[in-house]
């Protein structure tokens, strides 16, 4: 049996009453540096980099191979052999750009601007509009088209107003002048000082990320001709048929944020039509900076990188190549990644520790003091609807539609991104695929879909330190399993709650229970109101923000600890290397949160990463779990204490 947990690692001068992310990781804290071409590095970040290395290998077997022209393996060959052909990227320099350049420059009206917008968009340029096609959360059985607030180039609106990043916004004009300038446009610096401008008035219109969590305000079914009522100087149905978008994809549309649309038609002033052409070229130079010369792409990254995230060095080129294929054609990677990554065993021991977390769930949902017997009978309801899928998807997405060509790389990156487009917009009048996937196999990550009511958990993160085949109950249930707790909770935290087992929206709580999970999750904003995490000049985390992740986060650890008892033989107590199983499970939660990130990677995160830093979301949630006080004999004297009162229970373990 693997012993899943390396003791030598522990940190003896640090208690683990006092900090167990720092007792597990305190040596790999002090000793382990973070990559060059890196913001953080962790245990999530090392699986990244293992699973980028076997991708790198299917990518560059199929580049060799030279395989017949049309096959998908001569298509992944094409795309990574155009991004690696730096000679000639760097003879053609900015050409690319040239004949969108002079689009933008024959534009003489809001009708041409939307217009050429629209065209622009299907092949990767940003809008003032985002779109997507997925289920609709009043009617879960059939797509419809999200649209959401754009326009921005910041990470956030609030980076265009609050005065502590008053040095990025200038860093940023800069950014843009020297890409202007770049792109050969004349008068770089006024047009980049009216793109910061307009910027600056659009953020102004933009709701806050907390008030974009609200999945009933967020919620706007509209037909195109009150989404048209909204901004009528801006023709949608010009737009739209630029776009090559069906009448039929907008003739209904949920719109997340509808006074955004209403701000944007103040904007939409003849005054304002040569800031919004600055701004559409600054789009246009964006969007394709990472295919073309390495002046651009340096800029590129000093700005975003290195200045946003505090990373020192941009990634290697063939990193750069390998997430560029897996960005056009990633599905097909993965079913190549899948036959020597994904064993059999993986997939039956997934499946044994998901039974016992909802059996976890269901225990705990018929013991909960805080819900009554109505609301949980269609808590039960809903988890016997949930739908697991691991591994891989069942059949993988088909590429047929794309052209490829190894000697233009621009090319292929809006070639693709028109198939990716025009295969989203197909759903609208399809049946819901329930097959489909949104995460690669090859990703390192898990996610809950609320409308499918379905959690999800790619090959790739069935690694240690998160996943063992054949470790014991406590290293997998610590690590894995609070995963998999977490995003089955996902189905019922202040977002997953409001949706029924069918996906629908719709409010299936009492209003004394709902009332009661409030108060709840109050006390757990007010928790995390109070942390600062290391490196972030004395910034506290945003717990309205957080709040979905650490109740994921809180009930996915509780419930995994109950299932870790349900799988656990009776008498099997026998400590392992001095720690008793109920010691190694929540060392093995603490190890799977092992990262340190950079200063300004700290503090963008807190405006715009809706999880919590690692250090909390290890220390913050075993504060509030009966069973770690227990299980390390916790006591008032120590730092880790919180009264028991004031400790927040959702899902008892």
């Amino acid at each position: 049996m693997t012993q899943g947990i390396d003791s030598t690692q522990l940190d003896p001068a640090v208690r683990v009453q006092d900090d167990l992310f720092r007792h597990v990781n305190g040596r790999w804290l002090r000793d382990a540096p973070i990559a060059p071409d890196r913001a953080t590095a962790g245990s999530f970040v090392t699986l990244v980099d293992e699973a980028e290395a076997k991708v790198r290998q299917i990518i560059e077997g199929a580049t060799a191979a030279e395989a017949p022209e049309g096959t998908d393996e001569r298509k992944i060959g094409d795309l990574y052999a155009s991004f690696m052909d730096t000679d000639r990227i760097e003879a053609l320099g900015v050409e690319p750009l040239q004949p969108d350049l002079a689009r933008i420059a024959d534009v003489a009206d809001y009708a041409g601007f939307a217009t050429l917008l629209g065209d622009l968009e299907r092949t990767g340029t940003h809008g003032v509009l985002g779109i997507y096609i997925a289920p609709d959360r009043g009617q879960p059985d059939r797509y419809v088209t999200h649209a959401f607030q754009g326009g921005t180039g910041l990470p956030d609106e609030s980076y265009y107003r609050e005065d502590d990043t008053a040095e990025i916004r200038e860093a940023y004009v800069g950014h843009i002048t020297r890409m202007l300038e770049l792109a050969g446009l004349d008068d770089a610096a006024g047009r980049a000082g009216r793109v910061m401008d307009l910027e600056t008035r659009i953020a102004s219109h933009h709701w806050d990320r907390v008030a974009c969590r609200d999945a009933q305000k967020t919620y706007n079914l509209l037909s195109i001709d009150d989404l048209q009522a909204l901004v009528p100087s801006f023709d949608l149905t010009a737009w739209a048929a630029a776009g090559h978008i069906d009448p039929q994809v907008v003739a209904e549309v949920v719109m997340a944020q509808p006074s955004y649309l209403e701000g944007l038609e103040t904007l939409l002033t003849d005054e304002l039509l040569p800031s919004w052409l600055d701004w559409l070229r600054w789009q246009v130079v964006h969007a394709a900076a990472p295919y073309l010369s390495s002046a651009l792409v340096d800029e590129n990254f000093d700005f975003y990188g290195r200045t946003l995230s505090g990373t020192d060095e941009l990634r290697p080129r063939w990193k750069r190549g390998v997430s560029f294929v897996e960005g056009a054609m990633g599905e097909v990677v993965g079913a190549i990644y899948v036959r020597t990554e994904y064993p059999d065993a993986a997939r039956e021991r997934m499946g044994e520790l998901i039974e016992h977390l909802i059996e976890a769930y269901r225990l705990s949902i018929r013991e909960l003091s805080w819900m009554s017997d109505e609301t949980k009978d269609r808590a039960l309801e809903k988890l016997e609807a949930f739908t697991p899928k691991i591994g891989h998807p069942p059949t993988f997405k088909d590429y047929s539609a794309l052209t490829t060509d190894p000697t233009d790389l621009l090319g292929n990156a809006r070639r693709s991104m028109a198939v990716e487009t025009a295969r989203e917009l197909a759903k609208i009048g399809a049946p819901i695929d329930r097959d489909e996937w949104y995460m690669t196999p090859q990703t390192v990550n898990a996610y809950y879909n609320p409308t499918m009511n379905e959690i999800v958990f790619p090959a790739a993160i069935l690694q240690p330190p998160f996943f063992h085949a054949d470790a014991d109950d406590a290293v997998n249930y610590g690590a894995i399993g609070a995963v998999i707790g977490h995003e089955i909770g996902h189905g019922f935290d202040d977002q997953g709650s409001q949706y029924d087992g069918t996906g629908a929206l719709r409010n299936w709580w009492t209003d004394a229970d709902r009332e009661a999970f409030e108060a709840l999750t109050k006390t757990l904003v007010a928790q995390y109101d109070e942390l600062v995490p290391e490196g972030a000049d004395g910034q506290t985390v945003n717990g309205a923000l957080t709040i979905g992740e650490n109740i994921g986060d809180l009930g996915g650890l509780s419930i995994a600890y109950r299932a870790f008892r349900l799988a656990q033989p009776e008498g099997d107590r026998e400590p392992i290397e001095g720690l008793t199983p109920e010691q190694r499970f929540f060392i093995s939660w603490a190890q799977a949160w092992q990262a340190k990130v950079r200063p300004a990677e700290t503090v963008r995160r807190l405006t715009v990463d809706p999880h919590s830093p690692p250090e909390f979301r290890c220390n913050q949630v075993v504060r509030n779990i009966d069973a770690f006080y227990e299980a390390f004999d916790v006591t008032p004297d120590d730092a880790l204490w919180l009264e028991p009162e004031d400790r927040v229970t959702i899902w008892s373990a």
